[in-house]
């Protein structure tokens, strides 16, 4: 292999975006690293002057002009940078000039947004499981004496000499079974997930005419979907109950605040290069929820997705919670932003399993 196609060929494999410019400031090359953080083609833009690739860029333009008449190396960290069709981003950039071509530079970028969404990731994993351990432990060292309050209430049962006195009895039998219920559902998903390939969109569809039954038509659901997404890799029955206890806290949340012409948005996209905590996966896809219900409250939103954290007053605060279980479990992940207005939560999911089955 020639020095210079080799050269090509570690630049076109590094995960850094490098970025070559002329002295006129003109993109000469970028690779895909690069195409991938600013969301261009290089063909489109090749020849095109820097500034194409970015908004708001005087400032930045100042630098690069000081770094080629100069010489001299320039490193700007944790920089906003606004891309050409106005998403904002953050990243890392320095500039090295080219010692044997006259004015030319290197643009080398990296990514800060990932690397604090990666960190943020890491730690919700990590409060997470700790919560996940506590209730588990709680959970049993109630579900213990639960079954023992059963047996004797069964037992009293049978001695009592009056069958009307077998009401009461009832009661406490009833009782102690709606709360071991309830500490299973906080245990959430106890086997693990049966991989086999499935329709994102019929899992839709399928939570669609759920909720359609429970709320007699009254909500409008907008379906935008990607029919490119291939079938993944997913336990359907716990697909279908994540992507429905999300659905149903929407629906609740639009009926208990008499939302005007109450909508729920679902659309899909596939999502290539996306990391989820440590992990890149190379194609995901991607379920947006979105609602436009009053929102949820600012405090509680790094917390909803912990076990008994509802903002409704009957809630029990576990449908969240189980589905991030849920999403776990298949490598995925959640997440959630709101305002006044729009609740939108992202549900990601990797189209290609590592440990997944297949029958």
């Amino acid at each position: 292999m020639a020095k210079s196609m080799f050269y090509r060929y570690l630049l076109d494999n590094m995960s850094t975006a490098v970025l070559r410019l002329d002295n006129q400031l003109n993109l000469e090359y970028l690779n895909p690293a690069a195409e991938m953080l600013l969301q261009v083609s290089g063909k489109r833009f090749m020849g095109a002057h820097i500034s194409a690739l970015f908004r708001d860029t005087a400032e930045a333009m100042v630098v690069l002009e000081e770094s080629a008449r100069s010489g001299h190396p320039f490193t700007q960290r944790e920089a906003h940078l606004t891309l050409h069709h106005g998403q904002q981003i953050t990243v890392d950039y320095s500039v090295t000039p080219l010692a044997d071509e006259e004015h030319a530079l290197i643009l080398e970028l990296q990514a800060r947004d990932r690397l604090l969404r990666i960190t943020r990731e890491e730690e919700m994993y990590a409060k997470q499981e700790t919560t996940r351990e506590l209730v588990r432990g709680m959970a049993h060292e109630i579900k213990n004496p639960l079954g023992g309050i059963r047996g004797a209430a069964q037992l009293l049962e049978r001695a009592l000499p009056e069958e009307s006195l077998k009401e009461y009895t009832q009661v406490i039998i009833e009782e102690a079974d709606r709360l071991r219920n309830l500490v299973d559902r906080m245990l959430g998903p106890r086997i693990m997930p049966h991989f086999d390939y499935v329709n994102i969109h019929q899992i839709i569809e399928r939570v669609c005419s759920l909720i359609t039954a429970e709320t007699g038509g009254t909500i409008e659901f907008v379906r935008d979907y990607d029919p490119s997404i291939p079938e993944l890799e997913a336990d359907e029955e716990q697909l279908i109950q994540a992507v429905l206890n999300i659905v149903r806290n929407a629906m609740q949340a639009l009926t208990e605040s008499g939302t005007d012409e109450p909508c729920i948005t679902l659309r899909t996209r596939s999502v290539r290069q996306f990391t989820m905590g440590a992990e890149r996966h190379r194609l995901v896809c991607s379920l947006n929820i979105i609602d436009n219900g009053p929102g949820i409250p600012t405090h509680m939103l790094e917390n909803i997705f912990y076990p008994m954290i509802s903002g409704r007053a009957s809630g029990t605060g576990l449908g969240l919670s189980i589905a991030h279980s849920i999403l776990h479990q298949h490598q995925g992940l959640i997440k959630c932003e709101s305002q006044p207005g729009q609740t939108q939560f992202t549900l990601f999911i990797p189209l290609e399993q590592e440990h997944g089955q297949r029958d």
